[in-house]
């Protein structure tokens, strides 16, 4: 068994398996014993090791000025600076202990203390591009230990070529280098997950020699994976689970235990790096101090409940994030992981047997348990995640290790014909050239990298979400920069409109109120005026991306990764949609009408000029006109719901109900939260003399929209019908007390 963390030099053919020797009565077969990993080029592949990580560690670094701001940084930021203050007044400020918005507080504040306090010390806020940047920078320096010690981890397993070999999927992995550009949350959860990991392996591997830096390393690695989500405690549960199986395989099964003095020191290692990591988490984090041994795991049993539930992308359907199937994850890592890591993996688990004879067991064992357990896990409870795979990405440093020990055993086995060896080399770097010219490419948005298999960034648009925390907005404020429309001694104000409103606000700051920012949905952005827009595609609907109605007609500029349109800069001149929504909430159709029509005009893929241009047409009962606009909407944008609603107003308006029935019904399958279509699929069901359903489904539509008039009105005109005085005059009552 090697006897060090890192692998000594020796002879450069590896040592043969040998046959055990049969157990004795007075010394037990080592069970875990294996053939040393070290070569006679150890010297040399050290020092390539450590070359290649210091290089990826300037890469990271640099890499991370220019990222974007990521989206949920409004949450993360907002909860930095109230940790701040709580550390600063001694716990006197004690907002950092209860955030409703975002419920920040159930999580571990590692980051948001060491980058919060940064930022003081330079004296720098939210609104300077340097206060992110600081962050940015740490989030690649973790990035980077998690991938440094991925590499460690497979050197200790199968020797310094594996580690490089590791070092160099994990350097040419984009999503997970996008990540570590711009991800507060899982990056770090993703170092300390794989920092403990891997000084568990070396302090258990050097027994009996005590490794003081290891240990720490352990603890550490501990503290920043429950310093950063509750979801940490897997890692301790990984320490005691493989500290134990090392302990019984190491010493003869449970007759170990009558060597006190043995069993003693491994229960130090182990609780005593638990409850240093504990400590350790616990001081950055307020919310746990309050009751140590029970609000960290009162955070974990909350996050259950406090489930993101979001309109996701996937093959190609918009759904909500708890209605995706059980592959979801898998699929997602199928696709976006280099095809290096992905055959590397699959292969790794076909030379298992393999891999655990010519290796230390259990560290392979551990490798496999580390990456495949969280996602088995996330699939066997069903848990609802988003925004792809990322909420397991702490398992990927695990994966590639898999994968360096799949391409090392490769190359070992035809050591023996040097072209078949460099054949493997040349087959490992042929998988891994699409990666890296997609780092190269995109070295500010990594992170929306998808591999060949889905056809890359281009074959995955519109199937998949792409750039779902909107860091692509800094390219597109740097565009309206370099054109010169936002300056500093700009003569008017600029009026921008987005979905990612924190960070366009805080790229835009420096300009004070010379620039305005508006939030508006895409599905919103006619409802105020604006000068430009910046939008990603981020809950679009996958039918307008699928046909090609986006980037949409009125765009001055894409921003674009891998040949897939990732943000469009938008110009509106004439605000003639605006001013038709405005015209329309007064009623005056006719000015409406003449100014959708010029926005159409102009803008002929403006699905929401469209669905708004039928719904004045049938307000001023041109019935035939609204059908018309209402179809083009449905051809532009087939998701939406509006227009939907339109069309069976049309066929209600023909006194054919079966036609208008399916209008309404097809909204619902879309969105269900829809009452208007609950309404009219109880006007249908009332004209059809079922009351009853028609009832359930005006229920429907004021559980929806509590202040849904029609709906009460109609309740009451049915009871009154039906003789039910009481529950006509209750619905008459909640009428007259809305305002």
């Amino acid at each position: 068994m090697a006897k060090s963390g890192k692998p000594n030099p020796k002879p450069e053919q590896r040592t043969p398996a040998r046959k055990p020797a049969p157990a004795t009565a007075q010394e037990p077969r080592d069970f875990l014993e294996r053939p040393s990993v070290g070569t006679a080029n150890d010297a040399l592949l050290r020092k390539i090791f450590w070359g290649v990580a210091a290089a990826g560690l300037l890469i990271l670094l640099g890499l991370s000025l220019g990222s974007g701001i990521n989206a949920d940084d409004k949450f993360q930021v907002d909860y930095s600076q109230k940790l701040v203050n709580y550390y600063s007044t001694f716990g006197k400020d004690t907002t950092a202990l209860n955030i409703p918005e975002g419920n920040m507080h159930l999580y571990g504040g590692f980051f948001e203390v060491v980058t919060g306090f940064a930022n003081k010390t330079f004296g720098l806020q939210p609104t300077d591009l340097g206060y992110h940047q600081v962050r940015h920078a740490s989030s690649a320096a973790l990035g980077w230990v998690a991938i440094l010690c991925a590499g460690l981890l497979a050197a200790l397993i199968a020797g310094w070529r594996a580690g490089i070999i590791t070092l160099i999927i994990m350097l040419l992995s984009p999503r997970f280098v996008g990540d570590s550009l711009m991800n507060p949350k899982d990056i770090p959860f993703a170092a300390g997950y794989i920092m403990a990991i891997y000084n568990m392996a070396v302090v258990l591997q050097k027994l009996p020699e005590t490794r003081r830096w290891n240990l720490a390393g352990i603890a550490v690695g501990l503290g920043i994976s429950l310093g950063i989500r509750a979801g940490g405690l897997l890692s301790f549960a990984i320490l005691f689970l493989f500290t134990g199986l090392h302990f019984l395989l190491k010493n003869g099964g449970l007759k170990a235990f009558s060597d006190g003095k043995n069993l003693k020191k491994y229960l130090a290692i182990a609780f005593g790096t638990a409850v240093a990591g504990y400590v350790f988490a616990l001081f950055f984090w307020p919310f746990a101090m309050q009751s140590p041994l029970k609000n960290p795991f009162v955070a974990l049993s909350k996050f259950a409940d406090l489930e993101v539930k979001i309109r996701v992308l996937f093959d190609g359907i918009n759904q909500m994030s708890d209605k995706t199937p059980w592959f979801y994850p898998v699929k997602w890592i199928v696709y976006t992981i280099p095809l290096a890591a992905l055959a590397g993996f699959a292969g790794s688990i076909v030379l298992a047997p393999r891999l655990l004879r010519r290796y230390q067991p259990l560290w392979v064992s551990l490798v496999f348990f580390a990456g495949i357990f969280p996602v088995f896990y996330v699939i066997y409870k069903n848990s609802v995640i988003h925004d792809g795979w990322r909420h397991l990405t702490f398992a990927y440093p695990a994966i590639a290790v898999a994968a360096g020990l799949f391409w090392n055993e490769l190359a070992t086995f035809f050591s023996e014909k040097k072209y078949l060896q460099w054949a493997v080399y040349g087959a490992l770097a042929l998988t891994l050239v699409d990666a890296g010219a997609f780092i190269a490419a995109n070295p500010k948005m990594p992170y929306v990298y998808f591999n060949p298999i889905v056809g890359g960034t281009a074959g995955a648009f519109g199937e998949y979400e792409t750039d779902y925390w909107g860091v692509s907005v800094r390219q597109g404020i740097e565009y309206l920069e370099q054109q010169g429309i936002l300056k500093p001694d700009m003569p008017e104000m600029v009026v921008i409109a987005t979905n990612m409103y924190y960070s366009t606000k805080q790229l835009t700051a420096k300009y004070g109120d010379k620039v305005k920012i508006k939030y508006l949905k895409w599905e919103k952005r006619c409802d105020d005026a604006w000068d430009y827009a910046l939008y990603p595609t981020r809950f679009l609907d996958g039918g307008t991306l699928q046909k090609g109605y986006w980037p949409p007609d009125n765009a001055v500029h894409i921003v674009t990764a891998g040949g897939a349109p990732i943000l469009a800069v938008l110009k509106d001149d004439g605000k003639n949609c605006a001013l038709g929504m405005a015209a329309a909430k007064v009623g005056d159709w006719q000015t409406s009408i003449a100014k959708l029509q010029a926005e159409v005009a102009n803008v002929p893929d403006n699905d929401l000029a469209w669905t708004n241009l039928g719904q004045a047409y049938l307000n001023n009962n041109q019935f035939e006109e609204a059908k018309a606009a209402a179809e083009k909407a449905l051809e532009i944008s087939p998701d939406d719901t509006q227009a939907n609603n339109l069309i069976g107003m049309y066929w209600l308006n023909k006194k054919d109900t079966g036609r208008a029935k399916t209008q309404f019904e097809a909204a619902i399958k879309k969105e269900p939260s829809n009452p208007a279509a609950w309404y009219y699929l109880a006007v249908i069901a009332q004209s059809q003399n079922n009351s009853q359903v028609a009832l359930a489904n005006l229920m429907k539509a004021i559980q929806i929209a509590p202040n849904f008039r029609a709906a009460y009105e109609m309740s009451a005109q049915i009871y009154e019908s039906q003789g039910n005085m009481q529950a006509a005059q209750q619905f008459r009552t909640a009428l007259g007390q809305m305002k």
